[in-house]
């Protein structure tokens, strides 16, 4: 019996207010920090980041021009506009530019989003295999 009321005094002595205090701010400290590793290991994620910018851009199309609804878009950027001169497409595309290409309404659209311009309208011929 003396053991256990030794052992209830050692608990009793590491319970005093200022280790409680110590307590609560480390524990603080490490949920604060998990939240915010997994926020950035989510934000980070390729997926959730093309999703995002895929959003952005037919939203931001969607006030410029009537678009397709029935379907989900595939979404490309301008990267080396030099390779793309000879598509009349692309004759005056950006580096930055966005393509919005709608398969099913065989339209693709050419947007700038430094001058929250479209560009260019095209239909897409992908050819009699497609759909």
């Amino acid at each position: 019996m003396e053991k256990i009321k030794e052992k209830l005094e050692k608990i009793r002595q590491f319970f005093t207010p200022r280790n409680s205090v110590i307590t609560l701010a480390v524990l603080l400290v490490l949920s604060i920090g998990t939240t915010l590793y997994f926020y950035a290991k989510v934000a980070n994620d390729p997926q959730v980041v093309a999703k995002k910018d895929l959003d952005a851009t037919i939203s931001a199309i969607g006030r410029l021009l009537v678009l397709p609804k029935d379907e989900v878009p595939s979404l490309a950027t301008v990267s080396d506009p030099a390779k793309l001169k000879d598509q009349p497409f692309f004759s005056n595309a950006q580096t930055g530019d966005k393509v919005l290409i709608y398969s099913l309404a065989k339209k693709a659209i050419l947007y700038s989003p430094k001058l929250n311009k479209i560009v260019e309208v095209a239909p897409v011929n992908l050819g009699a295999n497609a759909r």
